[in-house]
């Protein structure tokens, strides 16, 4: 049975040195109630109403019940699978809360806190079955929440997945008013023959997928680069820029799993990377064996401004960049190399660009960035 909770107070912090203060006295002897403790119940059943049909939106067949219970419900029996592997992941959206907080706009990071996890499994080879979201706030301001749950509602849409359980949760004391965290898990099936990676190998070509921001990685770098730099969110992203620099941090993260599933049905797929914090060596040499490296081919694909941008205003490294930043490729697909160009017009296909970036060749596990010097 599909469900959203209602809120729950985060844990409580005593005097240092001995247990918790004293409940304070109210002037009209009544006892002390839950929202003059900083939790307002009332606001989290509005919210609750305001998410409603954006929950419903995302129900597969496969979910049994409606919202109101304890847990979500989906009934694998449904799905055609012989020996199936259930697939899981959890993320969250970093710091990037940070901007959407201070620019006050909500209805992007939902996107982003779905892409995080469903392109984690699809990267595995796996179906994106069903999600769930914990969001906590210091003081739950329910149009707040119902711009987030929105996001996540379209990202689940777009990933083919429900919506099947979420959390409010509301911490006075331990966070300020204003400030958020957005965090969620999801799970996916395989059959257990098409897990990947599997069969990397010399030869093969690397594939990447277009992303045209930084997803949800490397904030906390680009935030201590602006800042050092006095370059402030309502100000143009950049010289002749039409777009304000927080509307280019907060561009939403793409969701590639549809995407990642056509291009199996099409071609010879070894290995998918999904480039999220370690930036493409990090990830890329996860799904390499110890006979293979990796040579990616810097300048191959279209790299976002933004990254240019602070790289300069931080005095940032090319080394430091390539290891925060997926620099504009948010996946990588590593195929046979007779089937490389037939790879690329399947991703351009489902919406994305994609470029030839690398290949595969003999060594010992590693990923080599040639910057072409």
């Amino acid at each position: 049975m599909r469900r959203r909770e209602r809120k729950r107070e985060g844990p409580a912090r005593g005097r240092r040195g001995g247990g918790p203060p004293p409940p304070p006295r109210r002037a009209d002897g009544q006892g002390l109630t839950y929202q003059e403790s900083g939790v307002d119940i009332a606001a989290g059943e509005k919210a609750v109403e305001l998410i409603k049909e954006h929950v419903r939106s995302t129900f597969r067949a496969e979910v049994v019940g409606d919202i109101g219970g304890f847990g979500g419900l989906f009934s694998l029996g449904k799905l055609p699978y012989r020996d199936p592997v259930l697939v899981s992941s959890t993320d969250g959206v970093g710091t990037k809360s940070v901007i959407a907080a201070e620019v006050g706009r909500f209805d992007t990071i939902g996107l982003d806190v779905v892409a995080m996890s469903v392109d984690d499994i699809a990267a595995h080879g796996a179906e994106p079955l069903f999600f769930l979201d914990y969001i906590s706030v210091g003081k739950l301001v329910p149009d707040h929440i119902d711009q987030i749950v929105k996001g996540v509602a379209q990202g689940c849409r777009e990933a083919g997945c429900a919506l099947l359980g979420g959390e409010m949760s509301e911490h006075p004391g331990v966070m300020a008013a204003g400030e958020f965290d957005l965090v969620g898990f999801a799970v996916g099936i395989v059959e257990r023959a098409n897990l990947l990676p599997h069969g990397v190998r010399a030869g093969d070509r690397i594939i990447g997928f277009a992303s045209p921001g930084l997803r949800c990685n490397g904030y906390s770098l680009a935030r201590s680069a602006f800042a050092r730099a006095g370059r402030t969110l309502d100000k143009p992203a950049w010289r002749g820029a039409r777009h304000s620099l927080g509307a280019e941090l907060l561009r939403p993260s793409v969701i590639y799993a549809p995407t990642v599933a056509q291009l199996r049905r099409h071609s010879e797929v070894h290995a998918l990377c999904h480039v999220t914090g370690g930036g493409i060596p990090g990830n890329l040499e996860r799904v390499l064996p110890h006979s293979c490296d990796a040579v990616i081919l810097r300048g191959k694909w279209e790299e976002p401004r933004i990254f240019e941008v602070i790289q300069q205003v931080g005095g940032v490294s090319d080394e430091e960049m390539e290891h925060v930043f997926n620099l504009g490729v948010g996946m990588l697909a590593v195929v046979a190399g007779e089937d490389a160009f037939r790879a690329i017009d399947t991703i351009r296909t489902g919406g994305h660009d994609a470029w030839l970036v690398g290949e595969v060749i003999d060594g010992h596990g590693r990923v080599v960035m040639d910057r072409g010097t």
